[in-house]
C-alpha cells in the first residue's frame, strides 16, 4: 500500500459519514481534555506506530534499526516500534473509537500523511507540543513546511519524511522530455499514462497543471479539472488509475509516464537510469507525512524527545540514507555532503532529497479538502476512477 494511501467512499467517505452521523461536535475534543498523566519522568518506555519500511534498519540484521537504538542508549528510553500503519484510513478506523470516546490509543507517537492529520487536529484528537522541549525541531524543520494551512505553526505535528507528487517518465523509450503536466495529454502517450487513484494524492498536480494556485484553489478548479480526466478517460488515453503498483507498470515499459512520487522514482533510477523524475514547470504539489501524539497518550515527554532527536542533522541524515524521500531537516544536507562513502555524499546533491531553490519555486502545499466538501468530491474523483 501507498503510504499516501487512497481515498475511497467508503474508506475514508465512509469514516466521515460515520462520524458525522455521530455528530461531529459529540467526537470533537476540547483543548482542556486532551492530555493525560504523563508517566515519561518514571516509566522509561515509547510506543511508536509507523508504516512499514519508513525507518532505517541494519544492513545485517533488519530487526534492528541503528537510529532508534542510539536513542535508547542516550536517553535511557526504550521505543516499542511498529510498524502497524498500512493505510490511512485503516488506521483512522483502528483508533478513532478510542479518541471519539475520551479513551488512551495505547500509542504515544503515530505518522500520518497531512491530509488525514488535517482531520485528527479538526477533531481536537492530537495534543499540542512544548516546543521548549525541542529546539532542534523550532531552529531545523525545513521553512517551507512550518505552517501548513490545518496546523499553522505546526504546533500539532512535526513532518516526519516529505515528498514531491510529481512526473516519473521513461525518457529513452518515450525519446522526448516532459516539462509540462500537459505534456501527459500528448497522443504519442495514447494509453500509455496512469494517474494515482487517491483524491488526496492526485487533484493538487493535476490542478497545477491547469495554472491554478493550489494553495488556495475553489470548487471551480476541481470541476474543471475532473472534466478534464473524464474526457481523457473516454478517449482511453489514461491506461488505469493506481496506487504504487504504477512502479511496476512503469519498470515493464506497459506505461512510459505516469504520476509519481519522489521517493519511489529513487528507488526506480538505481535499477534503471533511464527513468526520470520531473517537476512540471507550472508546479508540483509537496506534501509530509507528520508525527503526531494522541490524546491522553501516556508517555508524551519521552514522545516530545524522540520527534526533537530525529531533529538532529546527524540524525536526520542517517535517516535520509535509508528511506530517500525530501528530507525535512536541510541542515542535513551538510552532513551527507561531508561523508568520505562517495554514494552517501552523492545524496546531498539529489533535488529529490534536498530540493534545490530552483525546484523549491515550483513546489507548493495544497489547502486541504474540507469536511463539508469531501464526500461530494470523493463522489465525484471516484466515479472517474472506477471504484
Amino acid at each position: 500500500m501507498s503510504r499516501r494511501s487512497l481515498l475511497r467512499a467508503f474508506g475514508a467517505g465512509a469514516a466521515g459519514a460515520t462520524l458525522a452521523g455521530c455528530g461531529v461536535p459529540a467526537a470533537y475534543v476540547q483543548p482542556g481534555d486532551r492530555a493525560g498523566r504523563d508517566f515519561s519522568a518514571t516509566d522509561h518506555t515509547l510506543r511508536f506506530a509507523n508504516w512499514p519500511l519508513y525507518i532505517d534498519t541494519d544492513d545485517e540484521d533488519e530487526s534492528k534499526r541503528p537510529t532508534l537504538d542510539t536513542f535508547t542508549e542516550r536517553t535511557g528510553i526504550s521505543v516499542g516500534y511498529t510498524e502497524e500503519i498500512n493505510d490511512n484510513d485503516e488506521f483512522f478506523g483502528k483508533i478513532s473509537p478510542a479518541l471519539m470516546n475520551h479513551q488512551q490509543t495505547g500509542r504515544d507517537l503515530i505518522v500520518i500523511s497531512d491530509w488525514m492529520a488535517a482531520r485528527f487536529v479538526r477533531l481536537g484528537w492530537v495534543q499540542e507540543m512544548d516546543r521548549t522541549e525541542q529546539p532542534n525541531v523550532a531552529k531545523y524543520l525545513d521553512p517551507q513546511l512550518r505552517s501548513p494551512a490545518f496546523d499553522q505553526g505546526r504546533m500539532h505535528s512535526v513532518p516526519w519524511q516529505s515528498g514531491i507528487t510529481g512526473i516519473a517518465y521513461n525518457r529513452k523509450k518515450l525519446g522526448r522530455e516532459i516539462k509540462h503536466t500537459s505534456d501527459l495529454w500528448a497522443d504519442d502517450l495514447r494509453g500509455k499514462v496512469t494517474l494515482l487513484s487517491g483524491l488526496d494524492e492526485s487533484f493538487a498536480l493535476l490542478m497545477q497543471g491547469n495554472g491554478v494556485d493550489i494553495t488556495r484553489w475553489t470548487r471551480d478548479d476541481f470541476y474543471t479539472m475532473c472534466d478534464q480526466v473524464e474526457k481523457l478517460v473516454k478517449k482511453k488515453h489514461v491506461r488505469r488509475f493506481t496506487g504504487n503498483d504504477y512502479i511496476k507498470d512503469l519498470s515493464t515499459g506497459d506505461v512510459l509516464a505516469c504520476q509519481a512520487y519522489s521517493g519511489d522514482v529513487i528507488q526506480l533510477q538505481a535499477d534503471n537510469p533511464e527513468i526520470e523524475f520531473v517537476v512540471p514547470e507550472e508546479g508540483a504539489e509537496l506534501w509530509a507525512e507528520s508525527l503526531m501524539i494522541p490524546n491522553l497518550a501516556r508517555h508524551k515527554r519521552n514522545a516530545e524527545k524522540l520527534i526533537d532527536y530525529y531533529y538532529e542533522p546527524e540524525v536526520a541524515a542517517e535517516l535520509a540514507t535509508w528511506v530517500n524521500y525530501v528530507c525535512p531537516v536541510p541542515a542535513a544536507r551538510e552532513v551527507l555532503a561531508s561523508a568520505k562513502d562517495e554514494e552517501t555524499a552523492a545524496l546531498a546533491e539529489d533535488p529529490l532529497i534536498f530540493p534545490d531553490d530552483a525546484m523549491r519555486a515550483r513546489l507548493a502545499i495544497a489547502r486541504d479538502i474540507t469536511s463539508e466538501e469531501r464526500t461530494e468530491f470523493a463522489k465525484k474523483w471516484n466515479s472517474i476512477v472506477g471504484l
